[in-house]
């Protein structure tokens, strides 16, 4: 069963996408009841309502006024029931949606920055999970996080590495024209430190800090709203007391031998390199800051998901089945060589084996073990979203109202990633909202804007 052996009265990609999106008076009236009851935040919901739009056309045809007459004369709920009295809706949304078939693409270019957080997406090309899934998949190393977000706007890149909070500002236009973008996999929790050079050694309180230069890796990262949320915790207002610049990670080291920087909150392997370097030390996981935190994920376009659903689906299950592989303690090694090369981190084994592994050299002279100092774990929770977007109102990222809740759900693609992780025998949560820990203190993400208001240091 597919669209097009309904017919397909959609003439082009971008009707079936108008049809899926836009709400309007025709696309609504073809099949109100039903298309006001789908969840459009996930992808699915909207092909569940091209679908359904394909179904009434294909019984009446383009005239808009046969369908207003009909349903004039029975109703909406009526003419829902009359349509799947005769035809077989729930049955062949189902068929479509559980049976995709064979991708429309197979040539696909996922952008990539050269990082651990990164592993999923790079280790899927070198172990054959994209094309265990159908897809001819090119990862392709970036620079940094702008080069990413620019490259994925303008169409080079099918999808991209990002950071979990870009695209959440992508979509509310934070930091670039605004366009709607979906995270339906997390890569990585954990997975960042703090790194200070080692001229700091006598400074590991924070409130010692004050004057100190900080790289993180980019505006709209966990990177720079972590060591944010820890300064102020220690009385330090990170707009005031300290700078914090934008260094592309594979700059990170250099700008730290060079002494540009005091320290940054980075992603491996450049907290651990830094140390393989002789140059700085690791001063705090950030697991101590948010165990479980969210780092990365895999991330695209909107139109990606609506245009072409089966590419979709096989690349997010491709995705989602490589990052189960890389949770496995006992698969580390591995994927540690596998990464390694050139082409994917030009870094030694032995660095990328000591973030992978937990079992890494801290700079203070001891060796560590933290099997979790990165893992691996694709649900997007809601409450994730809605905390970085608290983090974003709070440091004035973003300005006015702000419907958390309604942003994280549009943009995390919970639901998609919950059945292809069911799909392929792995376990899923039945909610997408829980409180998190963060430095001692609960968050509710049902209080969103108290939140913001309880803290002292904030923007403004």
């Amino acid at each position: 069963m597919s669209i097009k052996s309904l017919g397909n009265p959609f003439s082009s990609k971008t009707d079936l996408r108008h049809a899926a999106e836009c709400g309007c008076h025709t696309c609504k009236a073809a099949a109100p009841e039903v298309a006001d009851s789908i969840d459009l935040s996930t992808s699915e919901g909207m092909l569940e309502r091209a679908v359904e739009s394909a179904i009434v056309r294909s019984v009446f045809g383009q005239s808009d006024i046969g369908r207003r007459s009909f349903m004039g004369m029975m109703g909406g709920s009526t003419m829902a029931a009359a349509l799947a009295s005769v035809f077989p809706l729930n049955e062949a949304k189902a068929a479509i949606l559980d049976n995709l078939g064979p991708p429309e693409k197979t040539d696909l270019n996922i952008g990539f920055v050269p990082i651990t957080c990164a592993t999923p997406i790079i280790m899927a090309q070198p172990l054959g999970f994209y094309e265990r899934y159908g897809l001819n998949a090119q990862v392709i190393k970036t620079a940094g996080w702008a080069v990413a977000r620019d490259k994925s706007l303008n169409g080079e890149y099918d999808a991209s590495h990002m950071l979990t909070p870009m695209p959440l500002a992508m979509t509310l236009g934070a930091g670039s024209v605004a366009e709607p973008y979906i995270m339906p996999a997390v890569e990585n929790i954990n997975g960042q430190a703090i790194v200070l050079s080692n001229e700091h050694l006598d400074k590991r309180d924070p409130t010692q800090w004050k004057g100190f230069t900080f790289g993180v890796p980019f505006e709209y990262s966990m990177h720079n709203f972590l060591l944010r949320y820890y300064v102020a915790e220690f009385g330090l207002d990170p707009d005031v007391d300290i700078q914090i610049r934008v260094v592309p990670p594979p700059e990170m080291v250099a700008n730290l031998r060079a002494g540009n920087l005091d320290g940054y909150l980075s992603p491996d392997p450049f907290n651990q390199r830094a140390v393989y370097e002789g140059i700085g030390f690791i001063h705090l996981l950030t697991k101590e800051i948010w165990e479980g935190h969210p780092c990365c994920a895999f991330a695209a376009p909107l139109s990606f998901a609506t245009e072409l659903p089966n590419t979709y689906g096989a690349l997010l299950k491709s995705i989602i089945d490589a990052t189960q592989y890389a949770s496995n303690p006992e698969n580390r090694k591995e994927i540690s060589a596998a990464i390694a090369p050139t082409n994917y981190l030009n870094q030694p084994v032995t660095v990328i084996e000591q973030v992978l592994t937990g079992t890494y050299a801290d700079g203070l002279g001891n060796v560590q073990r933290v099997p979790d100092r990165i893992d691996f774990d694709p649900f997007p929770w809601h409450s994730m979203g809605v905390w970085i977007l608290t983090q974003m109102k709070r440091w004035g990222y973003i300005e006015g109202d702000v419907d958390y809740r309604g942003v994280a759900e549009q943009v995390y693609l919970a639901a998609d990633c919950k059945k292809v992780m069911e799909d392929l025998g792995y376990d899923a949560p039945d909610v997408t909202y829980k409180s998190h820990m963060i430095m001692g203190k609960t968050f509710d993400p049902a209080t969103p804007e108290a939140y913001v208001d309880s803290f002292a240091i904030k923007k403004g």
